[in-house]
């Protein structure tokens, strides 16, 4: 908030504003929908498998982000009104708060693709032992050492984000680990023809190789719509971090409402795709909502 008042005195840019009633439908609906994603998995045994409980993972880290800019509307709206003031202990320890949330929303999100990609690598390249590399057991302790190392660096980046040597770490993992699932997802697609041929002989492997290309396709869409939601607000911190005086920079950040509105976007968009891209879960959905009629 205070940025985006510095901003608007040193740029000639008028400060795009989101309606509050706007934010607060699309959080809603990102947690809403998400949440529909979680009770699916848990009330559905078919889909007790290793790659829904890495996409349970991401739908909480979309819950996070949605939850995270639905507090901080409502604690901005209680400082204009006068009920809270920005320079208080109890505002400054809820403000890191908040930072942690969004950090750690951040986090689970990349670790959570990286996870999903390095599944669907394992499932296209390794198809005949995947059941044996990727347990149920191995998942859950997968999942338990990321989101535990999320919490823990969420924290630290809040408390001691004016750190330079917290800060510079921040702003170089989200590119790295962009560019490493790129990396990723470039090599699975280069070999999965070759590799079709080796297996085109074995019984049923047309079916299966056609089952993994399309959810790896499904998980380079997710890639897609997580870059492009997220990177606009990211930037924006690295502009305010390293740039904040340029009147260039402070017109970039006059978009900070529209950046952040992109953040719960994706939080809607995803559980549309696994409900467009996975029959089952489709099918879970169905029997959910008949049962509730």
């Amino acid at each position: 908030e205070n940025i985006s008042d510095f901003s608007s005195n040193i740029t000639d840019c008028t400060q795009v504003v989101v309606p509050e009633e706007v934010f607060f439908t699309v959080a809603a609906a990102g947690i809403l929908e998400n949440l529909l994603v979680l009770i699916a998995v848990v009330r559905n045994k078919n889909l007790h498998l290793p790659m829904y409980f890495f996409i349970c993972s991401l739908a909480i880290s979309d819950m996070l982000g949605s939850l995270y800019k639905t507090l901080e509307n409502i604690f901005i709206i209680l400082c204009k009104m006068g009920y809270l003031t920005r320079r208080g202990d109890f505002e400054k320890k809820l403000d890191d708060a908040m930072d942690s949330m969004f950090i750690l929303s951040l986090l689970g999100s990349i670790f959570s693709l990286l996870a999903i990609a390095a599944d669907r690598y394992i499932t296209i390249f390794y198809a005949l032992r995947y059941h044996s590399i990727m347990t149920l057991r191995r998942a859950l302790v997968i999942l338990a050492i990321i989101w535990t190392f999320c919490a823990g660096s969420s924290i630290a980046i809040a408390l001691f984000s004016y750190e330079a040597a917290t800060v510079i770490p921040f702003t170089i993992l989200f590119p790295l680990m962009m560019f490493f699932i790129l990396c990723l997802y470039i090599h699975m697609f280069l070999l999965a023809r070759s590799h079709a041929k080796k297996i085109a002989s074995l019984p049923t492997s047309t079916v299966h190789q056609r089952t993994n290309m399309k959810g790896a396709i499904t998980l380079t869409i997710f890639l897609g719509v997580f870059l492009c939601c997220w990177a606009p607000f990211v930037l924006h911190i690295l502009l305010a971090r390293f740039c904040p005086h340029n009147p260039y920079c402070a017109c970039y950040m006059s978009i900070f409402h529209v950046n952040g509105t992109l953040i719960m976007c994706n939080a809607i968009i995803d559980p549309m795709i696994f409900a467009y891209r996975s029959p089952e879960l489709r099918s879970t959905f169905k029997k959910m909502f008949c049962c509730a009629r």
